[in-house]
């Protein structure tokens, strides 16, 4: 069928569109299998095995024939807009979390021959993919057909019409940059960068909020996540305006600086291939007298201090390309930058002798003469002696002896307690004796939720509590 449909004409009648489009429906509208990850861990296609789909055989028959007939000259939408609608779009993406690669790849291509053939789904079907990623970002942070779902809007917004609606300006700010912030971020981070890269060049003016947004999803302690991030950024930088980069250069170097100074070497490896991009080393040179006092502290110390020597190399490269660009500013930036570190160090004399002073005026207090006496903690100069800390270690003894002992008699005193109540009544005393023995058994419950196969293995244990008892009850 698959064949005489793609290589016959005229076979395709008016008769073919709901049967065929009804053995579709019937084989692959299906409920999905229950997912295989369902915590929404990140999937490595390197080292994961994707869940593969066991009926796909009988599967990709149907898929190849429906797409044949999608593509099909003697196709006619006209005709077929009666049977394939809003019910068949949305059963038809709900598909797209299947868990099989080679699925999702034919649902990709079966879309979007379906948005470029039916002018009038075309806002539906861009509505209904909006959706799924706001579950996917704000609800559940697992969905397995984002990538695919991606590519066809980079197809789509690369046909976009200037100017921009402002239904595709929402659709950027509000549904594509939140997607930066979802933890399996590198799933489908290349067609996201793409997507992003699409609209700006359609639409310049875009670009500040863009790197905003980026600026503000920027991960805190997820250096691969940075990577990517500092990888779509050279991207949109490949395409800036040069008025654009005006408006958001100063945060961008500042957080530049930030990567530069990174102890994960491949941070700052990938922030300084930057000065390898000859663009982007245009704009700077351009704004040389605001770019290179931001990023000049950051360079310079790195240039000593950092662990890696691969960056080493990388730092005294950029630091290069300043001082050609300009050498005056270089060595302006030089002299400011020792004039700070030499006021850093008077500040920090400055605590140290406000500190000396406290320490003055504390030898001058009446009572410093006992409360420096054997039994006391000892006063501890920065270059005490062994004499002073065996001092400290006499009183943190004395201490611990006074709680312990503390501690002793407020038990032997509830022990007592307990024993004259024995002696009242004995049934009393063998009620207290059981709160006794409970009492040192209690413990916190934890706050975090329980898995159904432990609560039931737990009931099911029954503990020992007869070896359970204090060492102070055993002895009576």
């Amino acid at each position: 069928m698959v064949e005489y449909v793609t290589t016959q004409r005229g076979v395709i009648t008016e008769a073919i569109y709901p049967e065929a489009i009804h053995m579709f429906a019937s084989n692959l509208f299906r409920t999905l299998p229950p997912s295989s990850n369902p915590n929404g861990a990140e999937f490595d296609p390197e080292e994961d095995e994707p869940t593969l789909e066991a009926a796909w055989p009988h599967l990709q028959l149907v898929y190849e024939f429906f797409l044949r007939f999608l593509e099909s000259p003697d196709f006619q939408p006209n005709v077929a807009k009666r049977f394939i609608d809003q019910t068949f779009v949305l059963q038809l993406l709900e598909l797209f979390d299947s868990e099989d690669p080679r699925e999702r790849d034919f649902l990709k291509t079966t879309l979007h021959r379906i948005y470029g053939r039916f002018l009038g789904l075309r806002a539906y079907i861009r509505k209904q993919i909006n959706n799924i990623f706001y579950r996917f970002i704000y609800e559940t942070e697992h969905h397995n057909g984002v990538a695919e779902l991606l590519e066809i809007l980079g197809s789509i917004i690369n046909g976009f019409a200037l100017p921009l609606k402002e239904e595709h300006k929402v659709f950027l700010l509000k549904v594509l940059l939140p997607l930066h912030k979802v933890k399996s971020l590198s799933v489908y981070h290349p067609q996201l960068a793409y997507c992003v890269v699409q609209f700006l060049e359609k639409d310049p003016s875009l670009t500040e909020p863009v790197i905003v947004s980026l600026l503000k999803f920027w991960p805190k302690v997820h250096s691969p996540k940075e990577v990517m991030f500092l990888n779509e950024l050279e991207e949109i930088l490949d395409v800036i305006e040069p008025a654009e980069f005006n408006k958001v250069m100063v945060s961008l170097f500042r957080q530049l600086s930030k990567c530069v100074s990174s102890p994960h070497f491949q941070v700052a490896e990938r922030a300084l291939y930057y000065w390898n991009n000859e663009y982007i080393m245009s704009l700077i040179s351009d704004n040389a007298n605001v770019i290179l006092p931001i990023m000049f502290p950051s360079l310079y110390k790195n240039s000593k201090s950092h662990w890696n020597k691969t960056i080493h190399g990388l730092i005294y490269n950029a630091l290069k390309l300043f001082m050609e660009m300009n050498q005056k500013l270089f060595d302006e930036c030089s002299q400011q930058y020792k004039q700070e570190r030499q006021s850093e160090k008077l500040k920090q004399k400055e605590r140290e002798d406000a500190w000396q002073k406290i320490q003055d005026l504390a030898h001058q207090n009446p009572q410093h003469a006992w409360i420096m006496s054997d039994n006391s903690i000892k006063y501890v100069d920065a270059d005490g002696t062994d004499d002073e800390y065996r001092d400290l270690t006499m009183m943190v003894n004395n201490v611990n002896n006074v709680l312990s002992s503390n501690r002793t008699l407020i038990l032997n005193s509830a022990y007592d307690s307990e024993r004259d109540g024995a002696a009242i009544d004995g049934d009393d005393r063998e009620v207290k004796k059981s709160v006794g023995k409970e009492k040192p058994l209690l413990r916190r419950k934890s706050g975090l939720p329980h898995d159904s196969l432990t609560l039931k293995a737990l009931s099911d244990h029954k503990r020992a509590d007869e070896y359970l008892a204090t060492s102070q009850e055993t002895t009576s």
